[in-house]
Formats: C-alpha cells, sequence, structure tokens
C-alpha cells in the first residue's frame, strides 16, 4: 500500500535515528530551527528504528548508516517491507560512508546528504541542505517492495570484458538526468544498456560531493558498460558511462571532452540536468537521446525541449513508477513527443534509439 505525503499545513514529522546522542540532539536542533520540521521520536539503532516507524508512522526518517544491532542498509530494507517511510540517509562523507549510502538508497532511501562534523559552521551548511532533503523526502511516493535483486556483479565484469569501450570520440550521446530516487531507478537502465552500445553516456544524478564517485562505483560493479565518475577533459566515448560529479556542471565541448564547471546553481542544483543537455544539443544535435527520470522540480525539461529541436529523443519515466513525479512530468509538458515508459523499459528504448553496435 500507499502512505500519503504530509499535507503542506502541517509540520513534516520526522524520527531521527543515530547511534550518537550527541548527532541525535545536533540533527534535532537543525531541523527544529525551521517550523516546517517537528520531531515524531529519536531511535539508537536499526531495530529501534523499524519498531519505531511502526508506531510513530513519521512522514520522514533520517537513518544513520553504521549503527549497532541492525545498521542503516538492513534497517531501510526492513522498514521498505513493513511501513514504507522516505527515508534519508546522513552519512560520514568516507568511501566506506558513501559506499554503504549507496547501498541504503537502492533499498529505498530516497536522498542522503554528508554527516556534520561537529563544527558550527558545518552544521549550519549541512544543516540547510538536511531541512531541504527532508522536504523533498517528505513529497516521495512510496509502496510496500522488495527490492528486486541485480545480476552478480561477476557475471556482468565478463561480459564486458568482450566488448571494450571506445577510444575515440563518440557520434551519438545518451543523457539520463534524475534526482530524488534517482539511484535505485539508475541500477535500473544503466545496467541493463547493453556491453557494445554505440554511444558515450552521461549520468546527470542530483547528489551532493562524495557520493557520485560512490554511485558510479557502485554502477560500474553492476554494468556491462565501464562506468566511472567524470573529470575534467574526459572523452566522451563510445560504449562509457560518466557521472557528473556533486556540486560540478558538466558541459560537453564540441572536442567531445568534458568541462566541469563550479559556475551558479541552476533550478538550486549543481550538477544541472539541463545545463549538461544545453552543451550535447549544441555538440551532437539530433544524434542525442534524453532520459528524464523520477525527481522534484523542473530540471531536465528545458534541456529535453532543446534536444527535442534539434532532432534527438525523449523519454521520460511514467508517474506510476516515479518516486517523484517532478521532472519527468514537466518534460512531458515542455516537449511534443517524449515517450513516456515505466521505468523497467527506459534502458531498451535507450539502446533501441542508438544506430548500430561497438566490437
Amino acid at each position: 500500500m500507499a502512505y500519503p505525503a504530509p499535507s503542506p499545513a502541517r509540520p513534516i514529522r520526522v524520527l531521527i535515528v543515530d547511534d550518537s546522542a550527541f548527532m541525535r540532539r545536533a540533527i534535532e536542533r537543525l531541523l527544529t530551527a525551521h517550523p516546517g520540521v517537528t520531531i515524531a521520536g529519536q531511535a539508537a539503532d536499526g531495530m529501534e528504528a523499524v519498531q519505531k516507524a511502526l508506531q510513530l508512522r513519521p512522514d520522514v526518517i533520517t537513518m544513520d548508516v553504521e549503527m549497532p544491532k541492525m545498521d542503516g542498509v538492513s534497517a531501510v530494507a526492513e522498514i521498505m517491507k513493513t511501513v514504507p517511510t522516505p527515508i534519508v540517509m546522513v552519512s560520514t562523507l568516507t568511501h566506506e560512508g558513501t559506499t554503504t549510502a549507496i547501498r541504503a538508497l537502492e533499498a529505498g532511501a530516497v536522498e542522503c546528504v554528508g554527516k556534520p562534523s561537529g563544527l558550527s559552521a558545518d552544521l549550519v551548511n549541512v544543516g540547510e541542505k538536511l531541512f531541504e532533503a527532508v522536504q523533498r523526502a517528505s513529497q516521495a511516493k512510496l509502496v510496500r517492495r522488495r527490492p528486486a535483486p541485480m545480476p552478480p556483479p561477476s557475471a556482468r565484469t565478463v561480459e564486458r570484458s568482450r566488448v571494450p569501450g571506445s577510444q575515440v570520440p563518440a557520434k551519438y550521446a545518451v543523457v539520463i538526468g534524475s534526482s530524488t530516487g534517482g539511484p535505485p531507478a539508475l541500477t535500473q537502465v544503466v545496467p541493463h544498456l547493453p556491453a557494445g552500445l554505440n554511444a558515450g553516456v552521461i549520468v546527470v544524478q542530483h547528489m551532493p560531493p562524495g557520493f557520485t564517485g560512490a554511485l558510479a562505483r557502485r554502477l560500474d560493479g553492476l554494468s556491462p558498460l565501464p562506468v566511472a565518475e567524470a573529470k575534467d577533459g574526459d572523452l566522451v566515448s563510445a560504449g562509457r558511462v560518466l557521472v557528473a560529479p556533486g556540486d560540478y556542471h558538466l558541459i560537453v565541448g564540441r572536442d567531445r571532452r568534458v568541462r566541469l564547471d563550479h559556475g551558479p546553481t541552476v533550478h538550486g542544483v549543481r550538477p544541472s540536468v539541463d545545463v549538461t543537455l544545453f552543451s550535447v544539443a549544441e555538440v551532437f544535435g539530433s544524434a542525442v537521446s534524453v532520459a528524464i527520470l523520477t525527481g522534484m522540480g523542473r530540471d531536465g525539461a528545458d534541456g529535453a525541449a532543446r534536444v527535442e529541436s534539434a532532432g534527438g529523443q525523449v523519454f521520460a519515466q511514467d508517474e506510476a513508477t516515479s518516486v517523484v513525479y517532478g521532472m519527468p512530468r514537466v518534460t512531458v509538458e515542455r516537449t511534443r513527443s517524449a515517450r513516456q515508459l515505466p521505468i523497467d523499459r527506459i534502458a531498451a528504448a535507450l539502446a533501441a534509439s542508438v544506430p548500430g553496435r561497438l566490437g
């Protein structure tokens, strides 16, 4: 069953889960500084989190990653099976912490933020990001589910080794844009793009710095195509996936090389799907396919319209499978011929839109 989002007329009720009493108090202070939030309760470990989620029925849960008795990933999976609730992961920005947070997103969490260090300036900065993440999460549409298992990485590694990515500039480009609910949606798209895809693939996911590298590593372990977080100067080449790094716009130049830009946010985000799509449409013309997946707001809609005007193809995730039907909805409204598809059909549609194969 689905649980309704909170009404704008009442505060968002948040359950705080962290094994540190200091951090629970810090998060409570950060969130209650905003009149739109009230604290429903606190829990010190994953098992208590599951119990209190059932008892208190909060609108949103903030969840630590590493905890005794039951870790954050296991707690997310259990909550999604019993009482689906939007969950924001609050993770240390370490390799292990961000990697675990990505696994929690796959299990059903919808947002992630870096854990504050305890320094006053950092607390204020993280507090704003945490409040915004809680606001976005409160609009998520969740259902009771058991996440579908992905194919084992070992099998995909064998498949990838048969068709290496091209080392020459791509003639075709595929751009995938997503936000809230995006990481699990991406695991249903990127790993299902075929080995030898005759296009350079760019993923733009709204995500803080530190998490996009973990997302790229996770997708790389699941996919027949090599996946990496983009670096300045990287070549957009066929049969390779580049993930825009958090806090940088990804722009593609005429030489098919990536330029990372720390310019102003667009639609309040950086990276912006629109920024990438405007540059890709300029460089690749009609040889572009774009998929706009789940997410709040309108980022990607104008860029998709630009791609369509240049002769490219546009796909949008349908409402039924979107955690937040914002970006896909506006994309459909801004374009003339965007095809709405459930998430499990988007990879095949993107692959079919690209002529030829490598290898």
